[in-house]
């Protein structure tokens, strides 16, 4: 039995998700990931697919959402940043330890601060995204894919369609530059 540094390259295990793929009836299956709350969303996935990576078979472990998530994930992350130069004890909800504590008065200056920064830079649109695959080859498991897609939802129709042109080698990506505005809703 061959020993495998990065097990996403074992045969057998390859063999082992085409497997569950043709029981699914997909090309690919889903992965439970308890980390990440945006799959609940419609707008981000995460899959697994067997192919070929430079003529050997490996499974694809692929994290795939929409332009406009990743968009309001770089505009939180940019607000997040200016407001902790104004509150630098503000850390926000979801990098909070139990232990953390904040004045109330405080956190709501800064909630403000950081709902009025990502007004202002959706406003003047300083953040811009295109849709973009990024290969990890030095992935614990496989390789990983980051694939982000103008897409309104992430579907099963838009998974497969996506695998199929990036076996393929005919995946387009669109190179245009894109902002977006909030909804309103939390």
């Amino acid at each position: 039995m061959a020993n495998y540094k990065n097990e996403g390259f074992n045969p057998e295990e390859i063999n082992a998700l085409k497997e569950e793929c043709r029981q699914e009836g997909k090309s690919f299956v889903y992965v439970e990931d308890d980390d990440l709350d945006v799959l609940e969303s419609g707008e981000c996935v995460h899959i697994q697919f067997p192919g070929s990576y430079q003529g050997q078979e490996v499974v694809f472990d692929a994290l795939v959402y929409t332009l406009r998530l990743h968009h309001s994930s770089l505009v939180y992350e940019m607000a997040v940043e200016q407001v902790q130069k104004a509150y630098p004890t503000y850390v926000p909800p979801e990098d909070r330890k139990p232990s953390y504590t904040i004045a109330p008065d405080l956190e709501d200056e800064a909630e403000t601060a950081l709902t009025e920064i990502i007004e202002e830079i959706e406003e003047t649109e300083t953040v811009k995204v295109q849709e973009h695959v990024e290969v990890d080859t030095n992935f614990e498991y496989g390789i990983s894919l980051d694939v982000c897609l103008n897409v309104e939802e992430i579907t099963d129709e838009v998974v497969e369609n996506f695998i199929q042109n990036f076996k393929a080698n005919t995946l387009h990506l669109d190179n245009t530059l894109y902002s977006f505005m909030s909804d309103g809703q939390e």
